[in-house]
């Protein structure tokens, strides 16, 4: 039992220091390891897993909007990046060049892709010549490198996962059209399999995608109160269209650019489901993404019987399409339950020679740690309403923590009063739509503008700020 506590012990306390909390997490749940390479990760096996399935889901959504996935070069030159100048000015701080080739040096520098709307507009000015060649609905699922000074695994590396789309269309409308949609799938997924709450909105002038005319995001509130930027899609209008000279006939046979959009998220969103829904014990995991959805300790596993009732166990489950395994090695009970716990299982099955002759089992919820007994008998939808029950009590879980930490603000006054007393977390407050109110706000409160969410309250009639006719209710905080 003191190995068993130990295992626990091993991860600092959220409450004492949450920046440690986390990075324990990240190691001890085996997502990562450090690399010899300076701000990049290694995702091991169980993290890459994680990925995976959040790919698995995403990829089956976009396919299902006629979006088709596509691979650009990971380099693209140097003049080619020049050709949108905001775009470049956006990204020049982050960019990683390459000189050499060999022992060579290139006539033209190289850039290790910060992201790819240069390449795809490239692309699609050689492939659209006409209407008929439109929509172009292309996803790409890739890596990227931007070089950050300051890091942390999966929420800001130098290198990191992602998908990217990237969409042209004939009209504005459509395009702007595409960039909801994408904001809500985006949206969905994250309540729906990752049972994280998001307010949905549009960033403001000062925080949009360089070379944009518009960005939506959906923020999430992590359990220390900060925010955490989960997706974005960006209408970029025919901004790139007329830099990269891409032009098509339309139907009354004249010459027109068409309207693009950008979408994508990344790694970092295993990042929000550990800052989310992760506690004192380890990982929580949504049993959307959790690679292991059910985890079978055999209690006495030496006395007849018990392994083979188990094994069995294993095998209904895995047959009804659960994550299933069964942990058969010579560790302890006690060590199991904790190894499962930090690896954020979302469901424990017991079973023990007891439990065989009674004809049950016992099943413990990992987010809420209860505890009951269930019958053998149709134990694949039994634990398939286990599972589902998780879900729901995570989401309602972290919604009432974010409702908990949302704050109503009418004076720079007041926000620094409510974080002083009740900690970080969501700021709601009227916004004059300058920016100098944006920079005084942060500079004063520490919050930043988040989004201005789609769903708008009239909080008042003044700026939270300046005290000048306000035009926008704004979602502040502070932010990872």
């Amino acid at each position: 039992m003191a190995k068993d506590k130990k295992l626990v012990e091993q991860i600092t306390a959220m409450d004492e220091d949450f920046a440690k909390w986390y990075t324990d997490i990240c190691k001890k749940a085996d997502l990562i390891d450090y690399s010899s390479v300076k701000g990049c990760m290694i995702i091991r096996p169980y993290g890459y897993a994680i990925w995976e399935n959040i790919q698995k889901i995403l990829d089956a959504r976009f396919k299902e909007l006629g979006h088709e996935n596509i691979y650009m070069p990971l380099f693209i030159p140097e003049s080619l990046l020049q050709r949108e100048k905001d775009h470049v000015a956006g990204f020049a701080p982050e960019v990683a060049w390459v000189t050499h080739g060999g022992s060579e040096r290139l006539t033209e520098r190289m850039c290790v892709r910060p992201t790819s709307e240069t390449l795809f507009c490239e692309h699609y000015a050689n492939i659209i010549n006409s209407y008929r060649d439109l929509p172009k609905l292309y996803n790409q699922w890739c890596n990227v490198v931007r070089w950050e000074k300051t890091t942390r695994p999966f929420l800001r590396s130098r290198e990191f996962l992602w998908q990217e789309g990237h969409t042209m269309h004939a009209t504005a409308e459509e395009a702007r059209a595409e960039t909801v949609q994408m904001l809500e799938v985006y949206a969905s997924f994250h309540e729906q399999e990752l049972a994280i709450p998001v307010v949905k909105g549009c960033k403001t002038p000062s925080d949009k995608f360089a070379g944009a005319e518009d960005t939506y995001a959906i923020e999430a509130l992590m359990h220390d109160g900060k925010s955490l930027q989960a997706a974005t899609s960006h209408y970029f209008g025919d901004g790139f269209a007329r830099a990269f000279d891409i032009t098509y006939t339309d139907r009354e046979n004249k010459l027109v650019h068409p309207f693009q959009t950008s979408w994508g998220c990344t790694t970092r969103m295993i990042g929000g489901i550990i800052m989310t829904h992760g506690d004192d014990r380890g990982l929580v995991l949504p049993p959307a993404v959790a690679p292991i959805q059910v985890i079978i300790v055999p209690i006495a596993q030496h006395k007849e019987g018990v392994l083979e009732h188990a094994t069995a166990l294993r095998d209904r489950l895995a047959a009804a399409g659960i994550r299933v395994k069964m942990d058969d090695s010579d560790q302890s009970p006690g060590w199991k339950f904790a190894e499962y716990e930090m690896k954020g299982v979302p469901l424990r099955i017991e079973l023990g020679p007891r439990d065989i002759e009674q004809g049950q089992c016992v099943a413990v919820t990992r987010h809420n740690g209860e505890k009951s007994f269930v019958s053998l008998e149709g134990i694949a939808d039994t634990a398939k309403e286990l599972l589902e029950a998780v879900r729901i009590g995570m989401y309602e879980k972290a919604l009432a923590n974010r409702e908990r930490r949302t704050y109503v603000c009418h004076t720079l006054d007041e926000v620094t009063a409510a974080l002083e007393a009740n900690g970080d977390g969501f700021i709601k407050g009227m916004w004059c739509g300058e920016e100098a109110c944006e920079d005084e706000t942060k500079a004063k409160t520490g919050v930043g503008s988040r989004c201005v969410p789609l769903v708008q309250e009239n909080l008042g009639e003044v700026c939270m700020c300046c005290g000048k006719p306000a035009k926008k209710m704004v979602l502040w905080a502070k932010a990872y």
